[in-house]
């Protein structure tokens, strides 16, 4: 038996630290309002160092990476911000987001199991008796959760990857005009017709729809997307 040597180099502590401190950040990110509030989010690393348990060092190897990724920007003398998108840029995003949703639900249609369907049912039926306008807040995350397993059922993990660096910036659209203009009540008329779609593994319908849904959010951001300026 013949045994050949490997070029391998030790495994480097900080380095470890660095990657858990940008996955613990990345993740807390995806989870924030950006845009719920006119001040931008500041991320101060000495409070972040205490609460992750790390030096300073990873922390801030964890924001050059989550700059390079557009999820923060560094502003000389004042400190490390979480990136917040203009309306014009909103708008875009929107965009590419409905051509990625829409084709999520195309595959959708020919890939997503029984159980990946039921799910989707499932979390529209939870609002079948209630006015999702008396729980905003409890349907604004089932209107995200609804969404993302749309892509997720897609069975693209480069979809999936893709709608990430773009999910913080749409939650936090949606957080924020999901209570505005009766649009809970039309999304969940929406999302049941999406769904009829792709049970009935109607790849056309169920894209259309999806991309009508999306952009939707578009006209109503460019009528009433004040708060991005």
């Amino acid at each position: 038996m013949t045994y050949q040597d490997i070029n391998v180099k030790p495994i480097e502590t900080e380095s470890s630290f660095r990657m858990k401190a940008y996955k613990a950040l990345k993740a807390a990110i995806m989870e924030m309002d950006i845009y719920s509030h006119e001040e931008e989010i500041r991320l101060e690393e000495r409070q972040l160092s205490e609460k992750l348990g790390v030096s300073r060092t990873p922390i801030r190897e964890a924001m050059t990476l989550l700059e390079q990724e557009g999820f923060v920007r560094s502003v000389p003398r004042r400190g490390i911000f979480v990136v917040r998108k203009s309306k014009q840029e909103v708008l875009e995003m929107i965009t590419v987001w409905a051509a990625l949703e829409s084709m999520a639900a195309r595959l959708a249609c020919q890939v997503a199991s029984d159980a990946d369907i039921k799910m989707l049912r499932e979390n529209v039926r939870a609002f079948a008796d209630r006015d999702p306008e008396n729980f905003v807040s409890e349907y604004s995350e089932a209107n995200l959760a609804f969404h993302r397993l749309i892509i997720r059922i897609s069975g693209c993990q480069l979809l999936v990857e893709t709608t990430d660096n773009l999910f913080p910036h749409m939650r936090g659209v949606r957080k924020v005009t999901i209570g505005q203009d009766h649009r809970a009540q039309r999304s969940i008329v929406d999302h049941t017709k999406i769904v009829e779609a792709i049970e009935k593994r109607d790849t056309d319908l169920a894209e259309r729809l999806v991309r009508e849904h999306t952009l939707g959010l578009a006209r109503h951001v460019e009528a009433h997307g004040d708060f991005l300026d």
